[in-house]
């Protein structure tokens, strides 16, 4: 029961820390930033195929400046549009996300601190950003791995960090995060696929579609507590 309460608490606590107003400027910046990816990644991807995407997908997990909630909207956009199948375009953004997250991991977990004598990781584990990271930890503990998923900027320094920490293992790692993508991967695949020709309505989805997850996130973990607590009281009965 503790395990449920606690999850419960820190995923609701996170929701509650990341659904922040934005200003309406914000969002037309930030609405248009996305468009003008969104239609690059298009291009590549209609040329390149699945190769393409699973690519881009790894470096996103190296921590370049795409974000990845946009390379997966495109994958879906392009199966949309015919160029390919979008439940093979789901395996193939799956992997791609969960390689990408595992490399990561993997890298910080065999170097420890080593790691952060190269330049590139220097520049992604910023001390701002592992401070930020730490703060992460103390406040969610292991759930932060889960959490990672949906921290733009954060989620590679928080896996190469937890890697470095050595206290979670590689399956702990696989779970917290492939839990995750599982929510997340499938979301925005499919809105790209049935979104593909109507693409006002899919930007308009696409800059709303994180609080949406956020809500379904805090909506299933009340229902899994609500049920568990039902089990234990029939179970007593």
């Amino acid at each position: 029961m503790s395990v449920i309460i606690g999850s419960h608490y820190v995923v609701v606590s996170y929701i509650a820390d990341a659904l922040k107003i934005k200003t309406c400027e914000a969002i037309r910046q930030e609405w248009g930033e996305k468009n003008n990816t969104m239609d690059l990644l298009i291009s590549i991807f209609s040329d390149y195929g699945y190769l393409a995407v699973f690519v881009m997908l790894l470096l996103c997990g190296f921590g370049l400046p795409i974000p990845e909630d946009i390379t997966l909207v495109a994958g879906g956009i392009i199966a949309g549009l015919g160029y390919a199948d979008v439940h093979t375009m789901f395996a193939v953004c799956m992997a791609g996300v969960l390689i990408g997250d595992g490399i990561m991991f993997t890298l910080g977990h065999h170097f420890g601190q080593r790691i952060l004598a190269f330049a590139p990781v220097r520049r992604l584990v910023t001390p701002q950003r592992f401070a930020q990271v730490q703060e992460k930890f103390v406040k969610y503990g292991n759930w932060v791995l889960f959490i990672a998923r949906f921290l733009p900027g954060l989620r590679s320094p928080i896996f190469i960090v937890a890697g470095m920490s050595r206290r979670i293992s590689i399956w702990q790692f696989i779970l917290m995060d492939g839990l995750a993508a599982c929510i997340s991967v499938p979301v925005w695949v499919y809105l790209g696929d049935y979104g593909a020709y109507n693409r006002d309505w899919l930007l308009h989805m696409v800059s709303r579609g994180q609080t949406g997850i956020y809500t379904l996130l805090g909506l299933g973990v009340v229902v899994l507590a609500v049920l568990y607590f039902r089990h234990r009281r029939n179970k007593k009965a």
